[in-house]
């Protein structure tokens, strides 16, 4: 019998109160193990923080869970539909209408306004010029940076480049957003303000968030958290160092069927 590919659907579906689901991913950077057989589930709207040292995978996991990346080996499903099967187009339109996502630089367009940097994913999508400038003041005005629409981002700070970035992560309520160290270079009055903005924008509006950081006030803010080291769970690698694995903080029991494993 010929084995199925690494890649092929399998009869196991994932549960049904998961939005999103991995199984045992694998992905390597040139020979050099990214990610060893990581699993997860997410509810929707719960709030996930990847933790672990720079190099431990979490950046990885984030585009493999956003269809950024394809795993060599396992599977990424978004509200039951297998992502880890889909093309190149398919996975981009699924990014452009169902996710968001804030890195730790803004990448603004400078010679586009605020708002217009804000309003992007509308406008690519095909909304309204006069609908998706409304959408995007909106999220601008709640981040209190209204007042800059209309100027282009040289007149902004880091920290406000970085509320445009998180407007426009918002701007089209998507089911996900990923954040990769979004909070990593602000001072910590304005990354209180951004992750506040986030973690309210997630509760009011449902909105699943998966977060990576290094930063514990971060992480402190999420529901749960997966430890990464080496490309695997903490406590996967510490096991199979033959060290006791770090403490489940921020599991209850009642979060056992959104388990994270191996």
């Amino acid at each position: 019998m010929v084995a199925p590919p690494d890649n092929a659907p399998t009869d196991n579906a994932p549960p049904q109160d998961d939005l999103l689901w991995a199984r045992s991913l694998h992905y390597s950077h040139s020979g050099s193990p990214g990610l060893i057989g990581v699993s997860a589930g997410i509810r929707q709207g719960e709030i996930l923080a990847l933790t672990g040292p720079r190099g431990s995978g979490k950046t990885t996991l984030l585009r493999c869970l956003s269809g950024q990346l394809c795993p060599e080996q396992g599977e990424v499903w978004f509200n039951s539909v297998p992502v880890h099967t889909m093309g190149a187009l398919a996975r981009e339109r699924l990014r452009r209408d169902r996710f968001g996502w804030i890195g730790p630089e803004p990448q603004l367009l400078p010679e586009l306004k605020v708002w217009e940097n804000a309003a992007l994913p509308l406008l690519i999508a095909g909304a309204s010029h006069r609908s998706a400038k409304h959408a995007a003041c909106e999220w601008l005005d709640r981040l209190d940076i209204g007042g800059f629409a209309r100027k282009r981002p040289s007149a902004l700070t880091r920290a406000e480049s970085q509320r445009v970035a998180l407007a426009r992560a918002l701007v089209n309520e998507p089911a996900v957003i990923f954040g990769d160290d979004p909070t990593a270079p602000l001072h910590r009055a304005e990354r209180a303000l951004l992750l506040r903005t986030l973690t309210t924008a997630a509760r009011s509006h449902g909105i699943t968030v998966v977060l990576a950081t290094h930063d514990e006030e971060t992480a402190a803010a999420a529901d749960r958290r997966l430890a990464l080291l080496d490309g695997r769970p903490a406590a996967t690698a510490m096991a199979a160092a033959g060290q006791p694995g770090p403490p489940a903080s921020g599991t209850t029991e009642g979060q056992a069927a959104c388990s994270l494993s191996a």
